[in-house]
């Protein structure tokens, strides 16, 4: 396990977030936060990466139980975020 995968999984077990399965996944999380908050910091500015990642979570949580899954949620809006901070970027 790589040092960021043990980061992840400490995290979330602090935090009480442990039990929300591939929410918290390490192989789930990576490519989805790391993905959009480079495009994010690209796009738009660094300081945006992970205040974006931040809300991206709170919008994931709130959603808990009222719809669609929080997994497809976070991926669905981490896409949309992606896509609207590469827009950005383009001259």
């Amino acid at each position: 396990m790589s040092t960021l995968s043990d980061w992840i999984d400490d995290v979330a077990r602090e935090l009480g977030i442990d039990e929300l399965g591939e929410l918290v996944d390490p192989e789930v999380v990576q490519p989805l936060v790391l993905d959009m908050t480079r495009d994010v910091a690209h796009g738009v500015a660094r300081p945006a990466a992970p205040i974006t990642a931040y809300l991206l979570g709170l919008a994931a949580g709130r959603a808990a139980g009222s719809g669609p899954g929080e997994r497809e949620l976070a991926e669905g809006w981490a896409e949309h975020l992606a896509a609207r901070a590469r827009e950005r970027a383009q001259p």
